[in-house]
Order: structure tokens, then sequence, then C-alpha cells
């Protein structure tokens, strides 16, 4: 029962946020910077398999302002910088979430609310974003085959996670309100809506699927759903791969494509 109230309480005031995915053929493939990898295991959870605590899941605005592509992005600092600095959990203000939404742009008015994901990682590369006394940037990102679902279990594996983009069909609203996996599903509701763009932080997969952390929640969903909906799949490489012996990521070769755009 509690669960029910939560969705019911919560439910109608999810915001979308993505604007529609750009295309940039300079952009890097995964592909193309990876060094030879192990197999990725069967299922892997960053909060299960890398954190010793409990990774926050705050809802960073994103139940009353489309601000999904920073709020995914907070996500992802949260777990990058709990690898990197040694279990710290940084302390990430909604003031701090809502500064960086309108200095990329973010509008405040009902029905022009979102940002475009590729810009904005362009930005947080650049420029980098401030949270505490900090400034937070990434090294660089890689574009992944949004039909390989193995490409995407790498990124979560390898590189704590995915940043995904989705044109997400009708149906997702009635499946998260009753607390269901996404999955696809028959029917008018279950076609990609293009005004349903939603940016979200993979965290985890299992056998099923991915799982992400989006609206102040964690929430799953299927292989098939995410292969059917994604419209964009990035990979991050944070700072610290530059530097880390084990990084899956061939940095030289990264550096040479990075040189060359």
């Amino acid at each position: 029962m509690p669960e029910q109230k939560l969705h019911l309480k919560i439910h109608p005031f999810f915001k979308l946020g993505k604007n529609p995915a750009k295309r940039d053929k300079r952009n890097i493939k995964l592909a193309a910077i990876l060094k030879k990898i192990p197999a990725v295991p069967p299922q892997w959870d960053f909060d299960g398999d890398v954190a010793k605590t409990p990774i926050p899941t705050p809802m960073f605005l994103n139940d009353n302002l489309g601000d999904c592509v920073i709020a995914g992005r907070a996500h992802m600092t949260l777990r990058f910088e709990y690898f990197e600095q040694k279990e710290n959990i940084l302390a990430i203000k909604d003031s701090e979430v809502l500064t960086e939404y309108k200095r990329e742009g973010g509008s405040m008015v009902e029905g022009q609310q979102g940002l475009d994901m590729l810009d904005s990682l362009n930005w947080w590369r650049k420029k980098g974003w401030k949270t505490g006394n900090k400034t937070y940037s990434i090294y660089s990102f890689a574009e992944l085959k949004r039909d390989t679902i193995n490409e995407t279990k790498i990124a979560i594996r390898y590189l704590n996670g995915a940043y995904i983009g989705f044109s997400l069909p009708n149906s997702w609203q009635d499946q998260i309100g009753r607390g269901q996996p996404w999955s696809v599903v028959p029917g008018p509701s279950g076609k990609r809506n293009p005004h349903n763009g939603h940016c979200v932080y993979l965290c985890g997969y299992t056998a099923t699927g991915p799982v992400c952390v989006t609206w102040g929640q964690k929430q799953a969903m299927t292989w098939d759903y995410l292969t059917t909906y994604a419209d964009e799949i990035y990979a991050i490489v944070d700072n610290r791969d530059k530097f880390v012996k084990n990084s899956p990521v061939d940095v030289a070769k990264l550096d040479s494509i990075l040189k060359a755009i």
C-alpha cells in the first residue's frame, strides 16, 4: 500500500525534457576506442557491486521541471565521483542542477522545457558543471550502437554506466505508475512517441534488461524496450580514465581521434 500511495502521489508530476536526438558524424564510436576486454558478466549493478553504501537517487527537480538531461548527469556524477574519490558521496543540490540547466539554455516555460543531449555532453566535456566548490567535467564520450545490447553492457560494467535518450511510448506512464518494469506492449500506446523525449542514466543490468535511475527511483526495463525506444546512447569517459591503468579505453587512440576532430 505505501508503494501504491507513492506512485499515485508522484506519477502525475513526472516531467519529460529531452529534445529530439541530434546526429553528428564526428561522434566517437565506443567500439573504436575499446581495448580488448573480458566478457561482460550476466548481470552487474554499480550500486550493488561497487558501492559499499547506498547511493541516493534524488529527484533533482524532475518532478516539476523538464531537466532530465541534467538530472541524469547528476546521477552519473554521484557514481563517477564515488568511484574516483574513494567512496565519497557528493551532496549535489537541486539548486546546482537548476543553475546548470538554465546555464545551458533550459527553458522554465511549460511546454518548452528540455535540452539536447549531444549539446549538453559537449558542454559537460568542454566547460564542466559546478557542484559544491568544484567544477566537474568529463574527458570524452562515445556513441553506442542502439541495437547492440553488448555495447550497452560494456559501458555499464566497464565505464560505470550509460547515458540514454528515449522517445518513450505512451505506455511508460501506466507501467511506471503501477511500479512495473518498462516493456514493449502492442497497440497505439506501445508506439514510439517523438514528443516523449526522456534522458536517463543506466546504473546496472540484469539478465532481462537494464536498470535506470530516473524520477527519484530505480526503473527496470527489458532489453527489447531499450533497443526499441532508445534514440541515442552514450558511454562517458570520465577524467579518471586517462590515468587508470586498467581502463577499458585505449586513451592514446582516443586522444588521436579527439585531435583529428
